[in-house]
Formats: C-alpha cells, structure tokens, sequence
C-alpha cells in the first residue's frame, strides 16, 4: 500500500502547505501570536521580542551560511552597522523609524557586499577569517570614528514617527506587533527566495561551486548577492534593536554576538527557515529558564547568582557539541522526523 504525499501538478508540488493539517497548524500558529500579546506580561513580551529580533538576525545568516555555504563571523558588526545608521538618522535628521530601519538595512546590504568581495577566492575557515576581520574593523571604525559614532559612548535613538514629530516611547506591547510584522515578512520572502532561480543557485554554489559555474552560475553576481541579501536582514536585525531598546552601543555587537547568532543556526538547522526560528525560540529560552532555576537555588547555593553566566556558557557549549554529534541537522530535522512518523503512521518504516 502506498503512503505519503503525492503531487499531480507542478504548482501542488511549489505549495507551502501541502496537506490541510499543515494550514490547520500555521492557522494556529498565527492565532497563537495574534492573542498571545493580550494574555501576556511584559517579562513574557520582552522575550518575544527577543525571539523574534534573533529569528530575523537568524535567518539572514542562514541565507548566507545555511542556503550558500559561506561561512560568516561578521554578524555582530554587520548588525552594528544597521543600529548604528538608524540611530544617528534618527538623532542628527529627525528621520522617522518607518524611513530608518529600512535605511539602516540597506546601509547593511552594500557593506555586507564589499566584505563579501573575498568570497570569490575564499571558502571555509580562510572565508571565516575574512569575516572575523571585518567584525574588528566595523567594531574599530565605530570605536574610533567620534566625530560620527560618537566612539565609546552610547547613542540614544529616537523613535519618531514623522519628520519633526515628539519622541515616541513604545510599550513591550505595542513593539511586539512591529517585530511581529517584519519577522513575518522576512519569513515569507526568505521562503520565496528559494523558490526561484537566486535561491536555486544559492544552494547550488553551497552543494558544489564548481559545478554551478559549469552550469552557467555567475559565482561573483550570486555570492554578492548572498552577502548583500543575508545582510541586509542583518541590519533590519540591527535597526530594530537600536528602536526598541533606544540605545545603541558597540557591546551589543561583538564577536561574541557573532558567534551566539552562528550557534542558532546550527542548534535550529543550517538551511532551514523553520530551524532558524527554532533555533532563535530555544537559545533565547535557555537563559531563561537557567536564570529563574538560579534565582529558585539562590537561597540553597548562596554563590548561585555569581555561577549562573558561567553555566549559561558551559550549557551553550555543550548543546552545540550535542547537537553536533546527535543531530547535526538541529531541531528543524528533529522536527520533520516527529511528524513524518505520525504522517506515515502505521506505515512509519
């Protein structure tokens, strides 16, 4: 007998959603995010928010690393660079945040692609080196360009809503629905974009680089435009951050921001949209819930609230090798295995 999902059409096989219990469960999914705001408390709704601001970032380095295998430590810079623009349009032009964000993702975009320039004769750990040097050198010009940046001091952004309007102060609330609405439309475009031919030889270039160019893929033009693309949802990342938290400063994006944004994609799966979410919802979550079994263990361990950063990292670390040796594909493809199996059920073998 047979089991599983069989197309008759080329458009059924493009869909999204091929069966109705997967709209069943996008359709709860979205009820879920549209009430849960309604229910919640501001604890609950900062982290949200940090979820959905990371699963941006996320997805943006997926492009890159994930869908076209170039390897990338420059994320934190890269976000810095989108903070950064959005908060002095903001302070020295007035500029409001519907015109600074996308600015600040734009301005991200064309740095990404002048760093992503050395991907033409780089790959692996060399390309991962180049990366790592563009971390320092944005990180240095912004430390150290003062008549601009303003150096080590912080900046804090103003979130107007049109030219020459009052500073407008936005409740964890009234921000979840603008990370909600960006979230929601990088998802859907990363999910488009590779359904088209850019997509394609993104991951054609990540299987096997020669082959493509032997198959007429202009290697220059694509990985360009991987930087340029994965980047520019970077400094969305970077833009948004620098609006809801209203102040921007060079330690929110050193390298280790770099590195906690590359483990996402790993724990929640290189070349996975979803997995990037996941990835996103899990590492925000952990040192969450590390934080409050701290706190409940502070008065039996009294040195607890000291020990818990440390945890976090040796927690972090050993998730990474876990998931390296058991589940290199993350939590996307633990995910689809749960649900083939129930798909296929009785026929599961």
């Amino acid at each position: 007998m047979e089991s599983g999902i069989f197309h008759s059409t080329y458009q059924k096989d493009m869909a999204l959603r091929h069966t109705p219990i997967e709209k069943a469960r996008l359709a709860l999914i979205i009820l879920f995010l549209l009430v849960f705001p309604f229910f919640a408390d501001n604890y609950w709704l900062n982290l949200a928010n940090t979820i959905g601001v990371v699963a941006i970032g996320a997805i943006g380095l997926n492009i890159l690393t994930g869908f076209t295998g170039q390897i990338s430590l420059g994320q934190g810079a890269f976000m810095a660079v989108g903070a950064y623009v959005a908060a002095l349009m903001s302070i020295h032009w007035g500029a409001p945040m519907w015109l600074t964000i996308p600015a600040g993702a734009i301005s991200t975009a064309l740095i990404g692609a002048i760093f992503g320039i050395p991907s033409l004769r780089l790959k692996g750990l060399y390309l991962a080196i180049a990366t790592l040097a563009a971390q320092e050198i944005i990180i240095w010009v912004i430390t150290h360009w003062d008549a601009v940046t303003g150096g080590v001091d912080a900046l804090n952004t103003k979130n107007y809503l049109w030219f020459g309007g009052a500073n407008h102060y936005f409740s964890e609330f009234q921000f979840y629905w603008i990370i909600l609405a960006l979230a929601a439309l990088t998802t859907m475009a990363t999910v488009n974009i590779f359904r088209t031919r850019v997509g394609r030889a993104f991951i054609a270039i990540r299987d096997q680089d020669i082959a493509a160019e032997v198959m007429g893929i202009d290697l220059f033009k694509y990985k360009m435009l991987a930087f340029a693309t994965s980047s520019f949802f970077v400094g969305l990342t970077g833009a948004l951050i620098a609006h809801w938290r209203q102040i921007v400063t060079w330690e929110r994006f050193t390298i280790e921001v770099s590195i906690f944004y590359l483990a996402v994609i790993i724990i929640g799966g290189l070349g996975s949209v979803s997995g990037s979410i996941y990835g996103a919802i899990f590492m925000v979550l952990l040192p969450a819930i590390l934080n409050n079994i701290g706190k409940a263990l502070s008065g039996v361990i009294p040195s607890m609230d000291i020990l818990i950063p440390f945890v976090q990292q040796a927690v972090f670390g050993l998730v990474i090798i876990l998931f390296l040796i058991f589940e290199p594909e993350g939590i996307a493809k633990m995910w689809k295995n749960i649900r083939d199996y129930f798909r296929l059920w009785p026929f599961s073998y």
